[in-house]
């Protein structure tokens, strides 16, 4: 026999960010303690709205399941002692069975008998444990908490009304002086307390109380009445995703509606327009089916369809004053210059123990020289970028991005095309944001990709040098981002410049300004492992296998391309024929190499057999083709293209001889080829079946 069960929290309202992620930790917490519990259960329905998060799970069994096994003990010979009477061991190993000797049989496992016990569990009644939910609501966990009244428990927001039912029964509990019940409440202001008769009866319940509750179901809504807006006014209305979730949240009974703002608005930049819009008052934005912006809005009300004109007019005025505020802040920026501007920089603290504003953009500058330098940049290109590192952050001391600080690296690009710099120069400032989050790109232009990296290292490694490591969850200076963000870059560019360079780059800058808690080596091995868990990340995310990724970031990292480049061909090349063969015969090479103690150069006149000279020989050929132009897909070829000779090699030739000077010289053999095989990937690291 099985019953339906719901758990409905009623909260105040939540901040929208938080609901899917609470949401999602109540139902995997409570699909986990059913599994622990060894309780069957049938589809599991996950709820949301501002004020409730909820779970309602079908066809959930009245009991656990009896378990009938088999518990194994100690040997017969230590079960019983030279008397034939039971042992400590035998009486403690059935007391914690919660048996007797009496219940002890043998049982033979590779020849030794043992001492075992048949063990029956019956299942306890679910409604009996069900009261143990309560810890569950209790121990959820948000990125903010808060406390009321007199209460001891942090929670997201104060707890109004439980519900938590088993079939038509409540689930007795109590928190913080709220008792569980059968009672849930509407739309604050459309609604009104109602009994859920059933779990199943739950959402058409709150349906009529203008709650809708399944989130999905409300997200669809909104999409479908923006559709009907679009397609009655000739619009074009565009549905940014982060936004359409945050508004789903915010809302319980989602009704679209439309107002407009003054024409003479849209002489600001679009950028200001649409953020706004959409970062502070949570508007969609309309274009017009060519692309251009147009005076409207659109807002989601949480309510029916009752004086929308009114609610119209209402967010009109709120977006008005915001605009008006706007076209003051843009209007007293064309005032600034951009050499006062960067004056500022003196006077303003970037951190208190890394320096100034002023003084990171000096290591910015200098380190995006360098790089340009590196990387053979045209002279014209080195200028552009020089230029842009030195004026990439003016517009953070303009009125604007003190105000919208999301506007940032745009209103730089505006004002300094207003202010009659080079256009790539403009771009590269905007460009050296990017790429801002995962749905972004990477910079195109060669200058503002560069500043792009280094501005982001400079960050990540002064950050690390004074001791600030991001940890678990703790990541207060974005870190992780900002060195996914590099790794992107550098793909995207296929820029020719391994990572440790522009590593020992970076530290040069930060050395010379002398603030660094960590010695030149422990700063550059803490940036190395964290940028290896960066690359091991997004290799993941493309589907590498663990292995494999382990095998390219065994040894150093080189070029982020060509190590992404060698992951794919790795990834594709393992389920293909004569894989396994081949990893196994490089990675035998490998494993000897480990033995020499100094190695030294090969003495070709040492060979005693013709398979010494003959894998010899071919790894000539294969360093000389490496030091031409060779491709990732090549080098693979050429180094799997050793395996007959090496297996030869090894069916033929004993390493570990005797002979010093004849097993020196061998070891310095497999030392030489190990080293261009691992340049490549430490195979050894490859799991083969």
């Amino acid at each position: 026999m099985s019953k339906d069960l719901l758990i409905e929290i009623g909260l105040e309202e939540m901040p929208a960010r938080f609901v899917t992620s609470s949401i999602e930790q109540l139902t995997d917490k409570l699909k986990n303690w059913f599994a622990e519990k060894q309780i069957e259960i049938g589809d599991v329905k996950s709820y949301s709205t501002p004020r409730r998060l909820a779970v309602l799970i079908n066809d959930v069994s009245e009991a656990q399941e009896d378990i009938q096994e088999e518990a194994k003990g100690p040997a017969k010979k230590i079960a019983l002692d030279e008397n034939g009477n039971w042992s400590k061991a035998a009486i403690g190993f059935t007391r914690g069975q919660g048996m007797s000797v009496d219940d002890i049989y043998f049982k033979e496992i590779n020849g030794v008998e043992y001492a075992h016990v048949e063990k029956f569990t019956k299942g306890q009644e679910t409604k009996s444990l069900l009261p143990e939910l309560k810890q569950i609501i209790t121990g959820l966990t948000f990125p903010k908490n808060m406390r009321w009244a007199n209460e001891e428990i942090k929670y997201i927001r104060p707890i109004k009304w439980l519900v938590a039912m088993f079939g038509t029964e409540v689930i007795p509990f109590e928190i913080t002086d709220v008792a569980t019940g059968t009672w849930t409440r509407g739309h604050r202001f459309l609604g009104d307390k109602v009994e859920i008769s059933s779990p199943e009866e739950y959402v058409v319940s709150l349906l009529g109380q203008y709650v809708i509750v399944n989130s999905q179901e409300r997200k669809d809504a909104i999409v479908s009445q923006l559709k009907k807006i679009e397609e009655e006014n000739d619009w074009i209305i565009p549905i940014d995703e982060e936004l359409l979730e945050e508004v789903n949240n915010l809302v319980e009974y989602p009704t679209a509606l439309f107002g407009r703002f003054e024409e003479e608005f849209l002489e600001l930049p679009e950028e200001v327009l649409i953020t706004s819009m959409k970062e502070h008052q949570r508007y969609f934005p309309v274009k017009s089916k060519d692309g251009k912006l147009l005076p409207f809005f659109v807002t989601v009300r949480n309510g029916d369809h009752q004086h929308l004109e009114t609610v119209a007019r209402g967010n009109e005025k709120v977006l008005r004053a915001r605009l008006a505020d706007a076209a003051f802040f843009y209007k007293e920026d064309q005032k600034m210059e951009i050499a006062k501007a960067l004056e500022k920089f003196k006077t303003i603290v970037y951190h208190e123990e890394i320096g100034t504003l002023a003084e990171k953009v000096e290591r910015v500058k200098a380190l995006t020289n360098k790089l340009t330098a590196e990387l053979n940049f045209t002279e014209a290109d080195q200028k552009v970028a020089a230029r842009a590192a030195e004026i990439s952050k003016f517009d953070l001391v303009t009125n604007m991005v003190y105000e919208f600080p999301e506007l940032q690296g745009f209103m730089g690009e505006k004002y300094a095309i207003q202010k009659g710099e080079d256009v790539l120069v403009a771009k590269a400032i905007n460009e050296h944001y990017m790429p801002r989050n995962a749905e972004d790109s990477p910079a195109e232009t060669n200058a503002g990709a560069a500043l792009a990296i280094v501005e982001k290292l400079d960050t990540i490694a002064s950050t690390i040098a004074i001791g600030v490591i991001p940890s678990g969850s703790q990541d207060p200076y974005a870190l992780r981002r900002q060195a996914t963000g590099i790794v992107q870059t550098l793909i995207h560019k296929n820029w020719d410049i391994e990572l440790e360079k522009l590593i020992s780059l970076s530290i040069e800058m930060i050395e010379a300004a002398n603030f660094a808690k960590l010695s030149r080596e422990e700063l550059e091995k803490e940036l190395l492992s964290f940028f290896k868990l960066r690359i091991k990340h997004l290799l993941q995310e493309r589907g590498v296998r663990y292995d494999l990724i382990d095998a390219l970031l065994a040894g150093k990292i080189g070029v982020i391309a060509s190590l992404v480049r060698k992951a794919e061909i790795l990834n594709v090349k393992k389920d293909e024929e004569g894989f396994k063969e081949s990893m196994e015969a490089l990675s035998r090479v490998i494993n000897i190499s480990s033995k020499a103690n100094a190695p030294g150069a090969v003495a070709p006149e040492v060979f005693e057999n013709d398979y010494e000279r003959n894998l010899y020989n071919q790894l000539l050929e294969v360093e000389k083709t490496l030091e031409g132009n060779v491709s990732e897909q090549e080098t693979y070829e050429l180094l799997v293209s050793l395996k007959g000779r090496i297996n030869d090699y090894f069916d033929h030739t004993m390493v570990m001889v005797d002979d010093e000077k004849l097993k020196n010289n061998r070891l310095n053999l497999m030392v030489k080829l190990a080293q261009i095989i691992k340049n490549f990937a430490n195979v050894t690291e490859i799991i083969v079946k």
